[in-house]
């Protein structure tokens, strides 16, 4: 198989983010906290070094929902009917998401704190 064009991988690459967003309630909410925290990136005008933490974890979160949905369709794919195992493949998976969530909340208490409190 050929790889396609550059600028065909990067419209390939948009069409899946744009799926995520289209049909994926979750990344739509890690969206918004997304759109919050570039908000107040400017409205409390933070560092650079704040705002790159951030920024990083925030992108995390949405990068790890992609591959824990990626990993989902691909299970599904291969096991259509129920299977404990793949159960347990797509709740690691989910694991993952929520871990990343967990540190990109407590990284933002951590940089916001001294903006809003102090």
């Amino acid at each position: 198989m050929r790889k396609p064009p550059f600028h065909k991988s990067f419209l390939n690459a948009f069409r899946g983010i744009f799926m995520m967003v289209k049909s994926e309630r979750n990344f739509q909410l890690e969206l918004a906290a997304f759109a919050v925290n570039l908000f107040l990136i400017f409205y409390l005008n933070l560092s650079i070094l704040d705002s790159v933490l951030i920024l990083m974890v925030s992108s995390g979160v949405l990068a790890a929902e992609i591959f824990n949905t990626a990993i989902e369709k691909i299970c599904d794919i291969i096991q259509p009917e129920f299977d404990v195992r793949i159960g347990l493949i797509k709740d690691i998976a989910a694991g993952a998401v929520l871990l990343m969530a967990f540190i990109s909340v407590v990284t933002g208490v951590l940089v916001y704190w001294k903006y809003l409190f102090i």
